[in-house]
């Protein structure tokens, strides 16, 4: 979240995590090599930036799981209201049990 407000040193980015610095950059390392942060060295400091062109392909993939969700629970909720219906049919159409004890006395 902090690279949404722009680019930041590695440094500055650690700072809120408690870990060492070598653990913190394996993580730097992983969203480097999936594309999504972009990092150079100026001397000692690291600098980095997202690379918000390499979320394009997820947002895509989260677009169509969305509709494919949507589209499944559409479908189950007219499932349980069809089943709601019939229980309230079967449940009219059964006599009530006071119905049945002055029948039977």
């Amino acid at each position: 979240m902090r690279l949404c407000a722009g680019e930041a040193s590695v440094g500055e980015l650690a700072d809120p995590f408690e870990m060492a610095l070598p653990s913190f950059m394996k993580h730097i390392h992983v969203l480097e090599t999936s594309g999504l942060v972009q990092s150079e060295k100026s001397g000692r400091v690291r600098t980095c930036r997202l690379s918000p062109d390499a979320l394009v392909g997820a947002e895509d993939w989260f677009q169509q799981q969305r509709a494919i969700w949507e589209a499944r629970l559409d479908r189950f909720e007219a499932y349980v209201m069809q089943l709601k219906k019939e229980k309230e049919r079967a449940a009219a159409k059964r006599p009530s049990r006071t119905t049945k004890r002055k029948g039977s006395e």
